[in-house]
């Protein structure tokens, strides 16, 4: 099984190869980048240094939301478009799910947070038995002060990590009971490989649908969408 990973849905573009439970390559950026510029010189050069003919890969797996609307845009039209031209299907992967996989082995809860503006995260929670991840909580928007109330009854340690946690460290600090710790730098962040890792399973599993079908899923709209229906309400 050949999996090619694209993962644009935060600050960092990503891309992996992944081949029979092995990572051949993998090309991460977290810089001032639009993904629209940096996507396929990546895969560009992830092709050329391992040789691969893309149409030798099984599948096409993407990051399908919640995350930046322009990066899941464009990380959705890369893969539906490559998906389509080789002819092959598509495996979605939530973002969550996949931000968690960084994780895998770790005790505890795993609680990726993403930031979503206005003091709200996506997160989801989740354990590992082994290499196996069992969701706890699937991924949703949720408030700062929510999470904390819904970890605070667990009563268990909780390894946080995601682009939320350099914003909200301090709020989590002040409202949290619970022992809790934050991921090292090297796996805080969206990462094609752990994509990768996670699609494989899923793609065994039979989760996969056509490029034609693939939609991304955005969790809420957008916050164009949200001010036009606030203004719509507002002058009903």
């Amino acid at each position: 099984m050949k999996l090619l990973a694209i993962d644009s849905s935060g600050m960092v573009a990503s891309i992996a190869v992944w081949e029979d439970d092995l990572l051949l390559a993998e090309y991460t950026v977290n810089y001032k980048k639009t993904h629209s510029q940096t996507l396929l010189p990546m895969l560009d050069e992830v092709s050329g240094m391992i040789e691969l003919d893309l149409n030798t890969v099984d599948a096409i797996a993407v990051t399908k939301g919640p995350g930046s609307f322009t990066g899941l845009r464009i990380g959705s039209a890369t893969a539906k478009g490559l998906g389509l031209a080789l002819k092959k299907p598509v495996v979605p992967v939530p973002t969550v799910d996949a931000l968690a996989y960084n994780a895998v082995y770790a005790p505890g809860y795993i609680c990726p947070i993403m930031d979503a503006r206005r003091s709200q995260v996506y997160t989801g929670l989740y354990t590992f038995e082994g290499r196996e991840m069992k969701t706890v909580m699937e991924q949703v928007p949720l408030s700062v002060a929510d999470l904390a109330e819904k970890l605070n009854q667990l009563e268990a340690p909780v390894l946080f990590l995601g682009d939320g946690v350099p914003v909200y460290e301090k709020l989590l600090g002040e409202l949290l009971t619970v022992p809790y710790s934050f991921a090292p730098a090297h796996m805080n962040r969206q990462r094609a490989g752990s994509l990768a890792a996670l699609a494989a399973v899923l793609y065994e599993q039979g989760q996969v649908v056509s490029a034609m079908e693939y939609q991304p899923d955005y969790l809420r709209l957008s916050q164009a969408e949200r001010e036009r229906a606030e203004r719509e309400a507002k002058q009903a």
